[in-house]
């Protein structure tokens, strides 16, 4: 299971390493926002380097440009600050190009209904009418930062809106073990960098905080089958923090062999 977490979500490539070291393979993947889009290129049997790869490549003009009519009259209506076809054009260009029927392993990722509030569910198994771009897109689209997804006449938003790890959504598909990865904030942030970073940041810290809520209520109440939960220390990092990058995959790395380490 492959939490939401911006850029911090490349974590689960350190984590993906850890698994692959210690011969495990998932029999299938559930993913959310950036968990969705690691956890597509898992499915499609990239290996670890290869991702992490394309992580150290990634510079920010590839997936954020701001919206330029957010500064004109009334861009305060605009739908987002920064542009949904940047970030979507980045997916179709390291998604594999055969789509759904490309994925090697089963794999679930989720976006919210902004109309219904209900989590739509895309992939193995559910809804494969819409393309895995668009798929990932809608599982990412973070509200504000990108405008909603558009699909067969519906609007989708990020699935960490309702579940940013979604482990029960694993054992609803019949997993008898889960490993899950954690890479969303945690309890507390310094709250003097969020006010210097702005509206985006106290935004992305507002969700965060009740993401961060949800998240612990299911891990107290946690009666499934055995869970394997990762929490890589990613304190102290933004939503977006591209100076980050080296960082979150070796902490991915880390917490994941330990919590193997202490199952073994």
């Amino acid at each position: 299971m492959l939490g939401g977490g911006g850029l911090k979500g490349l974590a689960h490539i350190g984590a993906w390493r850890a698994l692959n070291e210690a011969g495990l393979k998932p029999v299938g993947i559930v993913g959310t926002s950036i968990g969705a889009l690691v956890g597509a290129l898992m499915a499609a049997g990239e290996t670890w380097g290869r991702i992490h790869g394309e992580a150290r490549r990634l510079r920010r003009e590839d997936i954020i440009r701001v919206n330029r009519r957010v500064a004109w009259i009334n861009g305060i209506r605009q739908m987002s600050v920064f542009r949904g076809d940047v970030l979507r054009d980045y997916y179709a260009g390291l998604l594999p190009s055969g789509g759904w029927d490309a994925l090697e392993l089963p794999l679930q990722m989720n976006a919210v209904d902004l109309e219904t509030g209900c989590t739509e569910w895309f992939g193995t198994g559910a809804r494969t009418d819409v393309s895995l771009v668009d798929a990932t897109y809608a599982s990412s689209a973070l509200p504000v930062f990108y405008p909603p997804a558009m699909l067969g006449g519906r609007v989708f938003v990020d699935g960490g809106t309702q579940e940013a790890l979604a482990l029960e959504r694993a054992v609803q598909l019949g997993a008898t073990g889960v490993v899950g990865i954690d890479v969303g904030v945690g309890e507390k942030e310094e709250v003097d960098g969020i006010l210097r970073q702005g509206l985006l940041a106290v935004h992305a810290r507002i969700f965060s905080i009740m993401t961060y809520r949800r998240r612990t209520d299911l891990l107290k109440h946690w009666d499934g089958p055995p869970l394997w939960y990762v929490r890589p220390r990613l304190e102290g990092y933004g939503t977006f923090d591209f100076t980050g990058v080296e960082h979150f995959v070796e902490e991915g790395y880390r917490a994941t062999r330990e919590v193997l380490a202490g199952a073994a």
